[in-house]
């Protein structure tokens, strides 16, 4: 019986943070965990030189994104977990690929899009800040996602196109060499891909608003503390639908938790019961994982075993696909 493959990765650009848990990790340890699939986990190391070019903190990112996997759960019996750059086969199908990819797909990406029109607005040169990494990133990720035929990639609501353009790459090689590449799908939870930040505004690195995932006890109570929240004041009924704090608290309490706490909105809780209620669930939740991420942290060579032996796993089940592109393209005759 034939199962799906799944794949997924995040990239060591910054702390890990709430956003990147629950719109990314998430729901990819519940498909590990709770599915019939081969799953692929990896760092994509090789990503982050797009914007990264500093070597210790690409490798402490990189570190940390791998810690952050295995404190929350990873099982390592049920899935491929490698760093991106130790599989060099994915380098070598990202050239292949980059030969039969137009650029103007590429000049179509939201990435690149977004500096070409931000250059423009601020009466910049128009490729300032451009280079070819980010340029054919949407390349690379396509190479990770066809190297394993993956059928499955969960991603955030900003990384469909990727997707979609993978789909556009394997119809163009299959079109040209004869059917190689399974054509991937992307999944998507649209009711947790937006994950407000400190501000209200999307949670993310660039607008300086997140929570880092393993933060102390005490420095976590202070972000959330920070949260954004609107006049209604104590003892008024406040709707739990339209709040960031129990937006957050959901991910981290239980079915009864959520109840209780949706009921006391419904009461007029105070925005400071509110977010002690977040702290305490969220504090709970991280306590154990927080423990063992600086463990890990602390054992650099553990996490590169790990990663070693996941490594083996991926350019294992990568090698006949390689082999077989590299025939059709005429590698050997």
């Amino acid at each position: 019986m034939t199962t799906d493959i799944v794949l997924t990765g995040i990239k060591p650009t910054g702390k890990v943070h709430l956003g990147n848990y629950i719109a990314a990790i998430k729901p990819a340890l519940q498909i590990a965990n709770n599915s019939d699939c081969t799953a692929l986990y990896f760092i994509a190391d090789y990503h982050a030189l797009t914007f990264i070019q500093n070597r210790d903190e690409i490798n402490d990112l990189s570190y940390g994104i791998a810690a952050t996997w295995l404190a929350l759960g990873l099982d390592l019996d049920r899935v491929i977990f490698y760093r991106q750059s130790d599989v060099p086969e994915i380098f070598e199908l990202n050239w292949i690929l980059s030969c039969l990819t137009s650029k103007g797909l590429m000049n179509r990406a939201h990435a690149y899009k977004a500096i070409i029109d931000n250059n423009q607005l601020l009466g910049m040169d128009t490729d300032m800040g451009v280079n070819m990494g980010l340029f054919t990133y949407p390349i690379l990720m396509t190479a990770d996602i066809l190297l394993f035929q993956s059928d499955k990639v969960p991603v955030g609501k900003d990384q469909i196109q990727h997707v979609e353009i993978a789909r556009d790459i394997v119809d163009a090689f299959n079109w040209n060499y004869g059917d190689t590449f399974k054509l991937p799908n992307y999944i998507v939870d649209e009711n947790t891909y937006v994950i407000p930040g400190l501000n209200g505004r999307k949670m993310s690195k660039s607008y300086s608003n997140t929570i880092p995932l393993f933060e102390s006890a005490d420095d976590l109570k202070k972000l959330i503390n920070k949260i954004k929240t609107d006049s209604i004041p104590p003892n008024q009924p406040k709707d739990p639908d339209t709040s960031n704090v129990f937006l957050l608290y959901k991910e981290f309490a239980t079915p009864s938790q959520v109840q209780v706490l949706r009921d006391r909105y419904q009461e007029g809780i105070s925005w400071g019961e509110a977010k002690q209620e977040l702290f305490q669930v969220m504090n709970n939740f991280l306590e154990e994982p927080r423990k063992k991420y600086y463990e890990l942290m602390a054992s650099p060579e553990t996490i590169d075993s790990i990663l070693s032996e996941g490594a083996k796993k991926a350019k294992a089940l990568a090698a006949p696909l390689l082999e077989n592109v590299k025939t059709k393209i005429g590698r050997y005759k």
